[in-house]
């Protein structure tokens, strides 16, 4: 059961944000649950930043997890109305706060490989796919098509047979994907299961979703993650 919006624009702190809360966004005007907005604080400098982990101190203020949403929440001045007083905006801070939600999805990655979680390579990941032992499988946006074209044919051969189907993924560069990995050149990578994954995936719907929504309503996302 959700729990009932603040009617405010900002909350009571990172406590309030409990599991299944709801709040307004401050560009929309619509209730959503949290898992679908990005919080803001005032830094001690007097800053507007993202608060992705909903954990700084003092009162927040929400906004659609949509680029557009953060831009045009810029645009209107909302942040400086919503919390009643100057804030300093960075021109920047839609992208920004992009950077901020692709560097958690590289962390977890990073966690979901020290976990054993991860494997890479063209010749790995085909062989996880056909023991079924794949959750996700990992592309490099970046990375030339022919590859994963042939390891996407394998997917979908494998979820056909095995018992249950899982996601293509390709939200990070190869560099990106070799900072996570602490190697060079990945380009395919394939998540196995375990509870570190469920983070990375989680963040990667949530980065998807910023990338491509509009107003908040993240459609099209199966085109980065199918």
């Amino acid at each position: 059961m959700l729990a009932l919006a603040d009617p405010a624009d900002l909350d009571d702190g990172p406590r309030s944000a409990k599991p299944g809360t709801q709040r307004m966004c401050v560009v929309t005007r619509s209730v959503r649950p949290i898992d679908q907005l990005i919080r803001f604080v005032v830094s001690p400098s007097g800053e507007a930043i993202a608060d992705l982990k909903r954990k700084l101190p003092g009162r927040g203020l929400w906004v659609s997890a949509s680029h557009r949403a953060v831009c045009e929440a810029v645009r209107r001045n909302l942040f400086a109305k919503g919390f009643k007083r100057h804030v300093l905006i960075s021109p920047t801070l839609a992208q920004d706060t992009e950077d901020l939600l692709v560097r958690g999805v590289v962390e977890a990655l990073a966690i979901a490989a020290k976990a054993g979680q991860v494997v890479s390579g063209f010749t790995r990941v085909e062989a996880a796919l056909q023991a079924h032992e794949v959750e996700a499988l990992i592309h490099a946006a970046d990375g030339a098509p022919d590859g994963s074209r042939k390891l996407d044919a394998v997917r979908r051969q494998t979820a056909a047979t095995g018992p249950n189907e899982f996601p293509g993924i390709n939200v990070l560069t190869s560099a990106q994907l070799d900072l996570a990995l602490g190697r060079s050149n990945v380009i395919h990578a394939a998540l196995l299961a375990g509870p570190a994954g469920k983070t990375f995936l989680s963040r990667c719907q949530t980065l998807v979703q910023y990338r491509l929504a509009d107003d908040g309503n993240a459609g099209g996302i199966t085109a980065r993650i199918s």
